[in-house]
């Protein structure tokens, strides 16, 4: 729980300021430093960083009236500004949660034994 508060906090606050790709720096250095397992880094860098972008454009969203999603529906083709949010969400999510991993997989690297013995 507290690697998902951190992950959702941290990612909204670095996407504030950083491009789209910001959102691989907390999730990253969070699944370096706090997450436990494969499957346990990427479903809270999912969930974490998809919930800031989510959570971020459903504000915009209903600041606006939603005419600026509506307007990203249409251009997109896909009808419905919920979708757009919906989109919103999976790359978010998608990118944090492949930022999570890599943190973690670089931890378990960087803590494996020595084989070769050089």
């Amino acid at each position: 729980m507290k690697g998902f508060v951190l992950v959702l906090f941290f990612t909204w606050l670095f996407t504030l300021f950083l491009p789209w790709w910001g959102v691989l720096i907390p999730t990253f250095i969070i699944g370096l430093w706090l997450l436990k397992g494969p499957f346990n880094a990427f479903l809270i860098g999912f969930l974490g960083a998809g919930s800031a972008w989510f959570i971020q454009a459903l504000y915009i969203h209903i600041a606006n009236d939603g005419i600026l999603s509506s307007r990203i529906a249409d251009m997109m083709g896909v009808g419905s500004p919920w979708i757009v949010l919906l989109i919103t969400f999976a790359v978010g999510a998608l990118a944090g949660g492949v930022g999570a991993l890599t943190g973690y997989l670089l931890k378990v690297n960087l803590n494996k034994p020595d084989r070769d013995g050089g």
